[in-house]
């Protein structure tokens, strides 16, 4: 049986010279191909080295004066002033390719902000910092508005308090980790810096002026102490006083527990006035955070307490006339009621949804 043949085969030799036209018909395509690359070749380089537009030259002019202008205040203030006109220019409207970190405050007297001043010192404090390191660049810049300066500004942002702190990033609007959380974190020049960081990269390291208050008041503590001891030289029995190593003891204990620590390590604001209306606030409503108010009136209420138990020890215990003693107790079994219910109620005004109370709610 004969083996079947290709329709090639089968259908003949081509009236044009057979299968030899395909490659030549491939040939002709491949050149036309060719040809129109060549074509749109120089249209394409023409497009990529033609000079910037007009508009784009006019931005990079814009972009250029605004740093510079910008770099320049710098280099006369850390922290630049501005208005509400200067802040829509320099902040809001583009171009921009540089972070800038805005406080938003009220340093007037007549604003009675004392919140605002301490926070000021230590953005001034994070500022030089930046301005004077060696990493200094046109990337970051700090920048204050205050109420009485552009009111127009705060809002424009929905700003009812004071001081907030914000960053507007080079592109785009701020989000809300873009606001730095004054209430919980507090305003020290470092909590700024970690904050700057996590949201533009540039590190700052803050380099504080130097403060011989400490020093000073040690030494003068170290004097005090060497020179009553050189006045009682010939009679120290008083270093063996048990009452007033126990009251040492319980002012330490009291400044612990009462948060002092946290308010040095975090720089919390000593108390909190509403704008709206005038309201101050020493007692701050998350469980988070706390304002330095609050820790002297805790230290206080815990002083209290204490002192009622000491009385109903000392009723007790002592010898005397039973009707002093009866006097005593009630004295001192009123204190540790009220003053624990007084704290209780604090407790409960931060901690919300917790349900005990005791005489006051």
């Amino acid at each position: 049986m004969a083996a079947p043949r290709s329709e090639a085969a089968a259908a003949g030799p081509s009236p044009r010279g057979g299968s030899a036209s395909r490659p030549r018909r491939g040939r002709w395509r491949w050149g036309l191909a060719g040809a129109s690359c060549a074509l749109l070749l120089p249209p394409l380089l023409l497009l990529l080295c033609a000079p910037p537009s007009v508009a784009q030259k006019k931005k990079e002019n814009l972009l250029a004066e605004k740093v510079e202008q910008l770099m320049d205040w710098s280099v006369r203030r850390s922290v630049i002033r501005m208005n509400g006109d200067k802040f829509r220019r320099f902040v809001k409207a583009p171009p921009r390719n540089y972070s800038v970190v805005v406080m938003f405050t009220a340093l007037q007297p007549q604003r009675q902000c004392s919140v605002c001043r301490q926070a000021n010192e230590e953005y001034q404090v994070l500022a030089n910092s930046w301005r004077y390191s060696s990493v200094f660049s046109n990337k970051l810049f700090f920048s204050v508005v205050d109420y009485d300066e552009g009111a127009d500004v705060f809002q424009q942002l929905n700003m009812n308090s004071a001081p907030t702190f914000m960053h507007f990033p080079p592109k785009g609007k701020p989000k809300r980790a873009d606001t730095f959380d004054l209430q919980r974190i507090g305003f020290a020049a470092e909590q700024l810096a970690k904050w700057i960081a996590d949201r533009t990269d540039v590190h700052i390291r803050v380099f504080r002026p130097p403060n011989y208050s400490g020093t000073i008041a040690l030494a003068l503590l170290i004097s005090l102490v060497g020179g009553l001891l050189y006045l009682r030289r010939n009679n120290l029995e008083f270093i063996y006083n048990k009452t007033g190593w126990a009251m040492a003891s319980l002012c330490v204990v009291f400044a612990m527990t009462s948060g002092q620590m946290w308010n040095h390590i975090r720089g919390p604001p000593y108390a909190h006035k509403n704008p709206q209306n005038g309201q101050v606030s020493y007692i701050h409503g998350s469980s988070q955070a706390q304002f330095v108010a609050e820790s002297h009136i805790i230290l206080l209420l815990n002083a209290a307490i204490t002192m009622g138990m000491v009385l109903l020890n000392e009723a007790a215990t002592s010898k005397g006339d039973v009707g002093k003693r009866r006097i005593i107790c009630l004295v001192g079994l009123g204190l540790v009621v009220f003053f624990f219910s007084f704290l209780l109620s604090i407790f409960r005004s931060k901690y919300h949804g917790y349900p005990y109370s005791f005489l006051i709610k």
